[in-house]
């Protein structure tokens, strides 16, 4: 799990590519949950948080704030 600072000191480039790396994790960890597979459970909640983080960051960086 990473910290808002970590994507507050990442490029624009590197937020983007983290945020679609994040979706395709989520997608993965909510297919193997639907068929039982899934080993860590609380990755599912992580993985939403850090997506969310990152929406965060870029709204406020097209805010200008």
């Amino acid at each position: 799990m990473a910290a808002v600072e970590e994507f507050r000191a990442k490029s624009q480039d590197e937020l983007s590519e983290s945020l679609v790396d994040l979706k395709k994790e989520q997608f993965n960890l909510r297919f193997q949950r639907a068929t039982g597979q899934v080993e860590n459970t609380s990755r599912i909640r992580e993985v939403r948080r850090d997506i969310a983080r990152i929406k965060t960051v870029l709204n406020e960086r097209a805010k200008g704030a």
